[in-house]
């Protein structure tokens, strides 16, 4: 059961919201907000799998939510549904891995399709779902920027792994979007590197979230890291492309 909460200032849309998610098969609604103050607490103290946020909300601006709830390591699944579609707005949410975006007005047959396909998404990342690394695993997959691997210990080529399934939290235009600023760094001669940083800088998403996906895709090889000593204290991580 998707158990999920409506965050919607205006009641009568957040009845409605909550009567589209009861009448879907295998959705249940845990909770209904008029506040974005509220939400963090509210994961904290309850299981919730999907978030639909709007984004004007009296208090607090729903992407300043949504910032919230990545930067404190939430991967909860979140579908923006708002009337707000100005670029930036979108490309900011896009930047913190939600899972959709829905611009009212719509139809309840668009409502459910999202839903659905929300749905179908959880269902495949659990059937995929790979056993537990060992610790050295991770910190080699962390650090050092080593390609992913198949059952049969090849290397995942760059291509297979950028379109392989990805991690819960993680979006695929968020992928994209780090991918295109680590290849335009590395440029014709392929030296250039960036650090979390400069990704949070060029794609508008916060150092949190940069941080992890450039993470992610040094574990699967089409980032390498290079740590780059100078100043006392620890080194600066940076990364270069190594994906076609």
């Amino acid at each position: 059961m998707i158990r999920t909460l409506v965050v919607d200032d205006d009641p009568d849309i957040a009845r409605l919201h909550s009567r589209y998610v009861a009448a879907l098969e295998g959705f249940e609604v845990a909770g209904v907000l008029e506040r974005g103050g509220p939400v963090l607490a509210f994961l904290e103290e309850e299981h919730i799998d999907l978030v639909l946020l709007d984004v004007n909300l009296p208090d607090m601006d729903g992407l300043q939510v949504l910032e919230d709830l990545r930067g404190s390591g939430h991967d909860t699944g979140v579908i923006m549904i708002t009337a707000a579609s100005e670029r930036d707005t979108v490309r900011f949410a896009v930047g913190r891995g939600i899972d959709d975006y829905l611009v009212k007005p719509f139809t309840v047959t668009d409502f459910n399709r999202r839903l659905e396909a929300f749905r179908a998404s959880r269902s495949v990342e659990a059937a995929q779902a790979e056993p537990s690394l060992a610790q050295e695993d991770i910190d080699s997959m962390l650090r050092a920027g080593v390609p992913e691997r198949r059952g049969d210990g090849q290397a995942v080529p760059a291509a297979a792994a950028l379109d392989a399934p990805l991690p819960k939290g993680f979006s695929r235009p968020t992928v994209e979007l780090v991918g295109q600023a680590l290849r335009a760094a590395a440029g014709a001669g392929g030296t250039g590197d960036m650090s979390a940083a400069e990704i949070s800088e060029t794609c508008g998403i916060s150092r949190v979230s940069a941080r992890r996906y450039l993470e992610m895709m040094a574990g699967r090889g089409l980032a390498e890291l290079r740590p780059k000593y100078g100043a006392p204290g620890r080194p600066e991580h940076r990364y270069r492309w190594t994906g076609r």
